[in-house]
């Protein structure tokens, strides 16, 4: 798909990945790479991996976590069923609030809109507070606002102690997909 905002009906939406059951890597490549595949979803630009310590429910194991930049024609909540659906086909099982998954994707902005209601949050309540989400962030859309602030705003006040980067550039997803 060669979709661009300048189409009518076309999107811009940020997305935060994570997960640190399996290999996670493997995992959110997957699902950028199913997410790609949609005739209704563009991935536009990816930030690079990060491994970072768990947050919330801190006795599992550390995660790996990036961001992506996408357009689509896709309404917000038919983006996130498009997201569920990805995360069920990569078999996700969701047994406690912030407990280990294989994969977990969430949509963090959807053009400059704010919704609340009907199981979807936009922008996502807690990203301006999570630094496993501003960090990669930081690589495809420093100035975005959120809650009437930049990400780089937001990113200069996380606790980003203990993340590590753990690809060099955003095309990891793609390398991802030869070493199988």
């Amino acid at each position: 798909m060669n979709i661009s905002p300048s189409d009518a009906g076309v999107h811009e939406a940020l997305l935060g990945l994570g997960g640190n059951i399996g290999d996670p890597r493997a995992s959110m490549a997957s699902a950028l790479q199913i997410l790609h595949a949609n005739d209704d979803i563009e991935v536009l630009a990816v930030s690079r991996l990060y491994r970072t310590p768990p947050w919330g429910k801190t006795d599992q194991d550390w995660f790996f976590n990036s961001c992506a930049k996408v357009h689509t024609t896709l309404r917000p909540h038919d983006l996130l069923d498009a997201c569920l659906s990805v995360e069920r086909q990569l078999k996700r099982r969701r047994r406690e609030r912030w407990g280990p998954r294989i994969i977990d994707i969430d949509v963090l902005t959807y053009d400059a809109e704010t919704i609340d209601g009907d199981g979807l949050s936009i922008p996502h309540p807690h990203m301006h507070k999570r630094a496993f989400v501003l960090l990669p962030l930081l690589d495809i859309e420093a100035d975005v606002m959120v809650n009437g602030q930049t990400v780089s705003h937001w990113a200069s006040l996380a606790d980003s102690a203990g993340i590590e980067i753990s690809s060099e550039n955003g095309s990891w997803w793609l390398a991802e997909q030869s070493r199988r």
